[in-house]
């Protein structure tokens, strides 16, 4: 069995689609995912699909929605295989859990590429490092369950994953900048600053990658536009950190080049004390 959930939802026994087309059943279907393994309790299965109104017959009708999962499992199992659609999708006390293994669930595969990616960053093999977070956000197809209707469970896991998302590509940056690929991120990082435009980690990298292109104007015109959208919408002026980044950079500070970087820190970083 394999589960896609970062991107729309897919689910595949045997070649078979075991997702359902109903809305209420997908939901079902994309929290177990989440967390295979794991008893996901009635109560929290109950309040993702109805919120706290829950209709009368809110138990028979979640019962309805696990039976009609499992049909559509032992139509995709087939007579052949070992076990049953209840062996995979089991009743246990107070609630219902997927029996698979974590990586047949493309997001547990994505959070070990993540950490391992991670690991290696912090021990400064920044090729590695690039590699493997590049590996991993290589596992999105798509804003994480985009055709699913997310209750208030759901949705809370869609912000994480989607923010974990964003984080990763930042620290892939990070790595690419410390090995002098400040050009070929240039593009990236204008649409993402583009995207989120008061993200100060994300300015900072572009800043970073125009400035090392020799392209020191238009960094200091990003620290500029940001500066003003900070202040008209916010009130605030930049972080210290990014105020200092912005310094060096008028003072051509040696510590912005590449070679001077330290190998476990990113150029923004340098100026956070």
């Amino acid at each position: 069995m394999k589960i896609q959930v970062l991107g729309p939802l897919s689910g595949h026994v045997n070649g078979m689609s075991i997702v359902p087309t109903a809305g209420k059943p997908r939901q079902i279907l994309a929290l177990l995912a989440l967390y295979p393994g794991r008893v996901m309790p009635v109560p929290t299965l109950m309040e993702e699909i109805w919120g706290t109104e829950l209709p009368l017959s809110a138990l028979t009708t979640l019962q309805t929605y696990i039976l009609q999962l499992r049909r559509r499992l032992g139509t995709a199992m087939g007579p052949d295989v070992p076990g049953t659609a209840k062996d995979v999708l089991a009743t246990r006390h107070g609630g219902y859990l997927l029996q698979i293994p974590p990586e047949a669930v493309d997001v547990h595969e994505y959070e070990r590429l993540v950490a391992e990616g991670q690991q290696a960053f912090d021990d400064g093999e920044d090729e590695r490092a690039a590699r493997t977070y590049r590996q991993a956000l290589d596992l999105w197809q798509g804003t994480a369950l985009v055709d699913v209707r997310v209750g208030p469970i759901l949705e809370i896991e869609v912000m994480r994953l989607e923010e974990s998302r964003l984080v990763t590509r930042e620290r892939r940056i990070d790595a690419d900048l410390r090995l002098g690929r400040h050009v070929e991120v240039i593009a990236e990082l204008t649409d993402l600053i583009a995207r989120h435009p008061q993200h100060e980690g994300l300015h900072s990298q572009a800043m970073v990658a125009l400035y090392r292109s020799g392209r020191q104007a238009t960094a200091l015109d990003v620290f500029h536009r940001l500066r003003r959208r900070l202040i008209d919408e916010l009130g605030v002026e930049p972080s210290p950190q990014l105020q200092r980044l912005h310094q060096a950079m008028l003072a051509v500070d040696p510590q912005l080049d590449v070679s001077s970087t330290p190998r476990r820190t990113s150029t923004f970083n340098l100026y956070a004390a």
